[in-house]
């Protein structure tokens, strides 16, 4: 199952891939119509552990499960469970350099699209807490225009 992005599926070379944190997403349920809008990181942290020639734990970043990823919303996890993944569209919104602008995106498009307020959405709350220091200078000046 792919991602698209732009009209078209997202398959990033790694490079493309290591210019970005992370992204907003939407999945669409094609026989209900349901939505849901979220965010995915395209790394996680690992502890590599203590062996005969690394003397201390290291901490490197590796891929995340993005690219099989369908969400955390529960009743959106429980419908891919019981459907074929094809009834499934997923949706990138939103590619971002940072953890702090895909929280903020994250926010911003699930308060555009009343999220909470439609009966067409899986979302059940809006978290966010964002400094304005996690968003770089040039996005602050891009969403005052």
């Amino acid at each position: 199952m792919s991602w698209y992005y732009e009209g078209s599926v997202y398959e990033p070379e790694e490079s493309e891939l290591s210019n970005y944190a992370g992204f907003v997403y939407c999945i669409e349920e094609v026989s209900t119509g349901m939505k849901y809008i979220g965010k995915k990181l395209f790394w996680r942290s690992k502890i590599l552990g203590i062996t005969k020639t690394r003397k201390r734990r290291k901490k490197v970043l590796v891929e995340s499960d993005w690219r099989k990823y369908f969400g955390s919303n529960k009743k959106l996890v429980e419908r891919v469970q019981e459907n074929p993944e094809e009834d499934f569209r997923r949706y990138i919104l939103k590619l971002c350099k940072t953890k702090g602008e895909c929280s903020y995106y994250e926010a911003k498009l699930q308060f555009d699209h009343d999220v909470l307020l439609r009966d067409d959405f899986y979302n059940e709350m809006i978290m966010c807490r964002i400094n304005s220091k996690h968003l770089s200078l040039q996005d602050e000046k891009s969403l005052l225009q």
